[in-house]
C-alpha cells in the first residue's frame, strides 16, 4: 500500500516547503506556460508584437493595441490525455485614447485525484468506500493597466497578480506579485521588455493534515510539510519584432525573444550560475489580415541519449488562425514547456466588442 500512498500525494510532496522563506526554482510554473493559441503557435515569442487582450499576460503595454472599445478572449487545452486542464479568460476595455485596463483569470489543475490514506480502517481491513477525491488546482487573477507615454512610440504597463494554489483540503497558498512591461516602436522595428515578478512573488503556504495523513507520511519516510513562505525570483524577457509587407495583402511578422532567468543554472541554451538566457523565435504569415499561418522554435534543452552522449534539442510549434468580422479563432499544436515532447491541441477565441477605428 505504500506505493499507492506515494502516488496519491506526489503533488503535495513536490510542493512541500521546509524552512521559512525559500526560493523555489519552479514556483508558480503554471504561469510560465503561456496563453492564447496565437502566441503558443509562435513558441511564446510574443511580448513585442502582442496587441490585444492577451497582453495582460504577455506584456501589459500591448493592451494599447486594442482595435475596439472592449475585447474578450478564452482558451482551453488539456495535456497528458486529459489529466491536466488549463483554462484562461480575459477582458480589456479602453479607458481613453491613452490608457487601457484589463483583467485575466487562469486556472490550471488536476481533478478527481483519489485519496487512499484512509483506505484501511482501524481493524486493518481494506474499505474502498473510504476513498475520497480531491483536486490540485492553481488560480491566478491578473489586473493590468497600460498607458501611452509622451515619448513617441513608447508604451508602458503593469500587472498586479493574486495567486491561489490549493491541494484539496490538505494544503493551500495565497500569493501576490507585480509585473512591469514596455514596448517601443522605432521606424519599422518594435522592441519590448517584460519584468515578471519584478519585486519577487511570494506564496504563503498553510497545511491541514489529519493525524491519519501524518501517520502515512511518517510510514513512507516523507517529511511532514510545515507552514512556510515560497518565493519566485524575477525574470526579464526582452524581444524585437518586425513586420514585412510583401504585397498589400501578404505580410510576415517575425519576432525573437530572449528570456533572462536567475537563480542558478537552468537547462537552456546559455547557462551560468548568475543568469541563463533562453531564446525563442516565431513567425506569422498573414493574408489580408484574415488568415494566419504561424510557426516557432523554442524550449531548447540538452539531454543524455541511450549511449550517454549529450544531445541538444529545440522544439517547433505551429498554428493557424482565421478572423471573421469581430471574431478571431486560433489553433496551435504546441509543446507547453515540459522538457519532454508533449504536444497539445490548443484553441482560443477572441471577440471585439463595440468595434471602432483605432485611436
Amino acid at each position: 500500500m505504500n506505493r499507492n500512498y506515494i502516488i496519491v500525494f506526489i503533488i503535495a510532496l513536490s510542493l512541500s516547503i521546509n524552512g521559512f522563506a525559500q526560493v523555489r526554482k519552479y514556483s508558480n510554473s503554471f504561469l510560465d506556460i503561456g496563453v492564447g493559441a496565437r502566441a503558443l503557435g509562435m513558441s511564446n515569442s510574443y511580448i513585442t508584437s502582442v496587441n490585444d487582450v492577451t497582453a495582460g499576460y504577455w506584456n501589459p503595454a500591448g493592451l494599447l493595441g486594442l482595435g475596439s472599445q472592449y475585447q474578450g478572449a478564452l482558451m482551453h487545452y488539456e495535456n497528458f490525455g486529459g489529466l491536466t486542464k488549463y483554462d484562461y479568460g480575459a477582458y480589456a476595455m479602453r479607458l481613453d485614447s491613452s490608457s487601457v485596463f484589463g483583467v485575466s483569470l487562469i486556472r490550471s489543475g488536476v481533478d478527481n485525484i483519489p485519496n487512499t490514506t484512509e483506505l484501511i480502517d482501524a481493524n486493518g481491513n481494506i474499505d474502498y468506500n473510504r476513498i475520497t477525491y480531491f483536486s490540485a488546482v492553481d488560480f491566478a487573477f491578473i489586473a493590468s493597466y497600460a498607458k501611452t507615454m509622451k515619448i513617441p512610440g513608447l508604451r508602458v504597463g503593469a500587472n498586479v497578480k493574486v495567486i491561489r494554489r490549493k491541494i484539496g483540503d490538505f494544503a493551500g497558498a495565497w500569493g501576490f506579485g507585480l509585473d512591469a512591461g514596455a514596448q517601443y516602436d522605432y521606424k519599422k522595428w518594435k522592441f519590448a521588455v517584460m519584468a515578471r515578478d519584478v519585486t519577487t512573488t511570494f506564496n504563503a503556504w498553510t497545511y491541514n493534515l489529519s493525524d491519519e495523513m501524518k501517520a502515512v507520511f511518517n510510514a513512507t519516510g516523507n517529511v511532514i510539510p510545515e507552514n512556510s513562505l515560497e518565493i519566485t525570483l524575477p525574470k526579464i524577457l526582452m524581444g524585437s519584432a518586425r513586420k514585412f509587407d510583401f504585397t498589400p495583402k501578404i505580410s510576415l511578422l517575425a519576432e525573437v525573444d530572449f528570456d533572462a532567468i536567475f537563480g542558478g543554472k537552468e537547462n537552456v541554451m546559455i547557462q551560468s550560475n548568475a543568469v541563463n538566457i533562453d531564446p525563442h523565435f516565431g513567425l506569422e504569415a498573414s493574408y489580408m489580415n484574415l488568415i494566419f499561418l504561424r510557426a516557432g522554435l523554442g524550449n531548447y534543452y540538452t539531454y543524455l541519449n541511450a549511449a550517454g552522449a549529450s544531445v541538444q534539442k529545440i522544439q517547433p510549434n505551429i498554428g493557424v488562425g482565421v478572423k471573421i468580422k469581430a471574431v478571431t479563432i486560433d489553433y496551435a499544436l504546441a509543446d507547453v514547456g515540459s522538457q519532454v515532447v508533449q504536444y497539445s491541441n490548443v484553441f482560443s477565441i477572441k471577440v471585439d466588442i463595440n468595434k471602432k477605428r483605432k485611436l
